[in-house]
């Protein structure tokens, strides 16, 4: 017997987001944080240099080094295609802004292959609504487009997008490649042959990108999923079963893949046993609750009314899917040293969890959760807009003397596009809650409109208004610049113990020809980290550099460099 599912849902809640307007507002959030930003610490800028010395052809294409260090991450595609960027991208722009452009489209891919997924989830025998009885349910495919609607919605609400979401970095890579593994095992059953082929170069893909265990897992759990899935009975635009053949090939790509990250040496042991102390568990709770913000309490709540459907004898793959795949980062981000980066990859699966929570919300919930929202981000808003004010103006005096005291040295711009871009999506953020608060009772994905609106609207503003300011303290250009004024006549420069983020910072921004002590450079400059007892590095021959000065980073005082000439 199959079990009753919890949703029930008119045709007149099955109304879509108007395409248009859909793919603005995805182009608005996108655009953010890839355009006009300087490449930040520490994980940003030190990728950047990694694709930087692929493409000028001084590290090898399947060792990529940076000044002789070879990065933390075993990641190979994320790096090929910042570098190829570089190197065919048109010669006017930046070598920054060029390497941004692959993972504009990796975010890009993030968002539809989401949408999609959660689309073909939601076409899935045991996601249908409650049929009446005299009709008026929702469609089978207007349902299912609403529904990706509110999943798209729920992925942009999430507050963990944002910034790793705009980054240039492994991070962004694996998303989207787990994003398009997603949506190839959600769309296993419609379209068999796309779907494999996604698969692959999902798995591929993700494996590249640095986390080839994760892929595995993925897809073998997924083809596991849908081998354990039973034919309704009363579904009659599938097929009876999921042939045989189609997971035996998903398997055999799995494996072809699995050897090829093996012969390139990508599988790393980087699992690390947590400690088990109310420290570590208050962090890890801490990560879950805001990273994911507000996607898993809805995806609890899934669980919870779709429960039926997910323990019973009728595996649905809606749910088990999905849950599959948030287990799997869950497990993986109590085990690693980058949990923010690892619980990204499960962002497509907790919002496509958080659509199927919509159908079955009571009024208050919606409610409360719209002002929830509202009351957040118009308080994050109109702080975004008073600081910026106070660094223009000076008033008021408080917060304008909380950005000189933890940005020392800064001098604030005024940029009218920036102010603009601020102003107009103040705008529509206004028109939002208007149009939230009418009588738009209707639609599926209401609830997730004021979410999903509040966090690019916020994004937005800090990407426009707070850039200057988040330039100067985030990124290393004020070290560089400031080293630089102390280097005079400018040569190679030999490094001792700089981390990669330094060394791509110095050798990108500050166009220096860096090389490592131990090669026999001659250089007339050198640039150490301190020591931590006597701020100059034991390993530094005195008898042939001068101190010349201990540089500070303006905004973070842990950010030294020391100075060194040669005699």
């Amino acid at each position: 017997m199959n079990p009753t599912t919890p949703a029930i849902v008119a045709q007149a809640a099955a109304r879509r987001l108007p395409r248009g307007a859909l793919l603005l507002f995805c182009l608005a959030y996108l655009l953010p944080g890839f355009v006009g930003r300087d490449a930040w610490k520490i994980d940003d800028v030190a990728a950047l240099g990694y694709m930087w010395e692929l493409a000028s052809g001084s590290a090898q294409w399947l060792h990529p080094t940076l000044v002789g260090i070879t990065p933390e991450n075993p990641a190979l595609l994320p790096y090929w295609l910042g570098a190829w960027a570089i190197q065919w991208g048109p010669t006017g722009l930046a070598g920054d802004a060029l390497a941004r452009l692959p993972y504009m489209a990796l975010l890009a891919l993030a968002l539809a292959a989401t949408w999609y997924g959660t689309y073909y989830l939601a076409r899935s025998p045991g996601a249908q609504p409650v049929a009446f009885a005299f009709g008026g349910e929702a469609l089978p495919k207007d349902y299912a487009r609403a529904m990706a609607d509110g999943g798209l919605l729920a992925f942009i609400a999430c507050l963990g997008l944002a910034q790793l979401g705009h980054e240039t970095n492994p991070a962004v890579a694996q998303l989207g490649f787990a994003a398009l593994l997603f949506y190839a095992l959600a769309t296993l059953h419609f379209h068999w042959r796309t779907a494999l082929l996604c698969a692959a170069l999902g798995v591929l893909g993700l494996g590249l990108s640095g986390a080839p265990t994760l892929a595995l897992l993925f897809a073998t759990g997924g083809a596991a999923i849908h081998l354990l899935e039973r034919k309704t009975g009363d579904d009659s635009t599938e097929r009876d079963l999921l042939p045989a053949r189609t997971v035996t090939l998903l398997a055999a790509c799995a494996s072809l893949c699995a050897f090829l990250f093996l012969r390139l040496d990508l599988w790393r042991w980087k699992i690390e046993i947590p400690a088990a102390t109310l420290a570590e568990l208050s962090s890890a709770l801490q990560l879950l609750t805001w990273f994911t913000w507000p996607a898993w309490p809805l995806a609890l709540w899934t669980v919870w009314r779709w429960r039926a459907h997910l323990f019973s004898k009728n595996l649905s793959r809606h749910l088990a899917l999905p849950v599959w795949f948030v287990l799997v980062t869950l497990g993986s981000t109590l085990t690693t040293s980058s949990p923010d980066r690892t619980l990204l990859l499960g962002l497509p699966a907790y919002a496509a969890l958080a659509a199927f929570a919509l159908p079955t919300l009571k009024r208050q919930v919606a409610a409360l959760i719209d002002w929830f929202t509202l009351l957040f981000f118009c308080g994050c808003g109109i702080i975004i807009w008073v600081v910026w004010i106070a660094m223009q103006t000076g008033f008021p005096s408080q917060p304008a003397a909380n950005v000189a005291r933890l940005a020392p040295g800064f001098e604030p711009q005024f940029s009218w596009l920036a102010f603009a871009i601020a102003v107009v999506a103040t705008l529509v953020w206004g028109w939002l809650v208007k149009w939230r608060v009418g009588r738009h009772r209707a639609a599926i994905w209401k609830s997730l409109v004021l979410p999903a609106g509040g966090a690019a609207l916020c994004w937005t503003l800090l990407m426009t208004l707070w850039m200057p300011l988040l330039n100067y303290t985030q990124s290393y250009n004020a070290l560089v610049r400031h080293t630089l004024e102390r280097m005079e006549p400018r040569g190679c420069v030999e490094t001792l113990g700089l981390k990669a983020g330094k060394l791509a910072a110095f050798q990108i921004y500050g166009q220096l020809e860096l090389k490592p002590i131990q090669a026999q450079a001659q250089c007339p400059w050198l640039i150490s980290e301190p020591g931590e007892a006597t701020m100059q590095p034991r390993w530094v021959n005195q008898t042939q550099w001068d101190l010349m000065a201990q540089m500070h980073h303006p905004a973070d005082g842990n950010e030294t460099v020391l100075l060194y000439r040669r005699r």
